[in-house]
């Protein structure tokens, strides 16, 4: 053979088969296409007879990767799914009955040179100060008051220290993005998996038929079949990881109900008994949904307190959901790759479904292989994606653990339970001398960590040794004037309804 011989070169992957639509099939074909355009076939088999989970209608401010991806207009996004701006999320009654604190999106304070900001307000606090962490928080003050602003790239304003995310609904979301993708050239097929065809030597799946008789073959299958997981699990065995010891809530009820007064830019989490309840404000209605423990709360029981806990008007009736948090440490499998539920789930208290479904997406295209699927592709997207979800883990299980003050038997037992290590470690730290240990690839940095440890109880004794370096004075003068200029700053911004209706 000679250099050059088209005989050498590696066999590309032409054609891409996605089994499942929702959410996942739909973001992972819009993705792709972004990414490969006409140079690879993608097509997806749904059906519109298998209903799709509507939990995920918040998210987390990575969507924007993705949105810029696939070259999403914003407007026209939020026109399509009836969307709201998101700036955090309220938890109330977590720490303790009564409590309240607010997870914002962005940063807290002002960049203030080699000390962090929040090792500032550590060593201001010990010196007496009485202002909460939120008072440096433009997003938290933008919340409470109902206001919203986009962020700036411009360093010197108080506005570039924000991030914000969406609400939407999901059903909406997935036909926008199927729109889309169909535009762009994307085949979608109508009906369910009846056979999965595999090779006998490789164990590749080589095609799917369908209930209608339809072969689709391809190099790569994607499986976004949702918690049946028929490729990644049923076709090719990849073991699913249970995390109910640490995430003991295995089951949802949800509902929409009329929306009423001003349409709240944040989510809101509220303990309950057996789980905790979310609110979701979008512009049609509001998005409601009790997650809780079955082994505690019976279904009906569960939709009642949920009824009994509406803004407005019931608009539906309730809709029931069973899962298991965990997921599968190989996610991809020979030329199998599961991307949102198929791949694993883990609640949506802090609004991760689907960064987690984008996440697989990008780690999909930075490792997309030849159709010989070099398990080493595979070993390192596994690896990836058991980081992220290890990770996230770790943030859910602090809301569980970290709490006082209620008994119902979820609680206490929550209370009670061990901890993987990996967050006894990042508490104690924390707790001894204010650090944050994160890793450099951790979804969620310092800002969510320092509000979700300081808003649940787990407080600093003292600060790192590098803010004892810091004038009193000085940094109590510096921290007043950053609080002053966001107090100012919020009544000059928008309502948050005005921002929507002027979009």
């Amino acid at each position: 053979m000679t250099q050059g011989d088209p005989s050498t070169a590696p066999r590309r992957v032409r054609h891409v088969v996605i089994l499942g639509g929702g959410t996942a099939g739909w973001m992972t074909a819009a993705g792709l296409n972004a990414a490969f355009g006409d140079t690879v076939s993608i097509r997806l088999l749904e059906s519109d007879a298998i209903g799709t989970v509507g939990v995920g209608e918040a998210t987390i401010p990575t969507i924007h990767w993705f949105n810029q991806l696939i070259g999403l207009d914003e407007a026209a996004f939020v026109a399509a799914t009836q969307a709201s701006y998101k700036l955090g999320i309220e938890f109330v009654d977590w720490a303790r009955p009564g409590s309240r604190y607010f997870h914002p999106f962005g940063r807290f304070g002002v960049d203030l040179g080699p000390v962090p900001f929040h090792q500032h307000w550590l060593r201001a606090r010990a010196d007496g100060l009485e202002a909460p962490l939120s008072a440096y928080s433009l997003a938290a003050q933008l919340a409470a008051a109902g206001r919203f602003a986009k962020p700036v790239d411009d360093p010197r304003s108080i506005l570039s220290t924000l991030g914000y995310a969406y609400h939407f609904d999901a059903s909406l979301y997935a036909r926008h993005l199927r729109t889309i993708a169909e535009a762009r050239g994307v085949v979608r097929y109508e009906g369910v998996a009846r056979d999965v065809e595999r090779d006998p030597t490789s164990g590749f799946v080589t095609a799917i038929t369908t209930d209608r008789g339809e072969r689709l073959e391809g190099e790569l299958f994607v499986d976004c079949s949702g918690f049946r997981a028929l490729l990644i699990g049923g076709a090719m065995g990849a073991a699913f990881e249970d995390w109910s010891h640490w995430l003991p809530c295995d089951r949802a009820v949800a509902v929409p109900c009329a929306r009423v007064a001003a349409t709240t830019p944040f989510t809101r989490s509220t303990v309950r008994a057996a789980g905790w309840q979310w609110r979701i404000p979008l512009q049609h209605r509001t998005g409601n949904g009790y997650v809780y423990a079955g082994a505690h709360l019976s279904d009906d029981g569960a939709a009642a307190t949920l009824l009994d806990n509406l803004d407005g008007e019931a608009l539906g009736d309730p809709r029931f959901l069973r899962f298991t948090a965990g997921f599968r440490r190989e996610a991809w499998r020979g030329n199998v790759v599961g991307i949102g539920l198929a791949a694993g789930f883990l609640e949506p208290l802090e609004s991760t479904s689907i960064h987690l479904i984008q996440s697989g997406i990008a780690k999909l295209i930075t490792l997309f292989p030849d159709a010989d699927c070099d398990p080493a592709l595979a070993r390192r997207f596994n690896t990836l994606f058991g980081r992220d979800m290890d990770g996230i883990r770790d943030f859910l299980i602090l809301h569980y653990h970290a709490t006082a003050g209620h008994d119902a038997p979820l609680w206490r037992a929550a209370r009670a339970m061990p901890l993987p290590e990996t967050l006894v470690e990042k508490e104690a730290q924390y707790r001894r001398s204010g650090r944050l240990m994160l890793d450099a690839d951790e979804l969620f940095r310092e800002a969510s960590w320092l509000a979700e440890l300081e808003g649940q109880g787990v407080h600093a004794t003292t600060y790192a040794p590098l803010a004892g370096t810091l004038d009193a004075t000085t940094n109590r003068r510096q921290l007043d004037q950053i609080a002053g200029v966001i107090a100012r700053a919020v009544p000059t911004l928008p309502l948050h309804d005005a921002v929507l209706a002027a979009r």
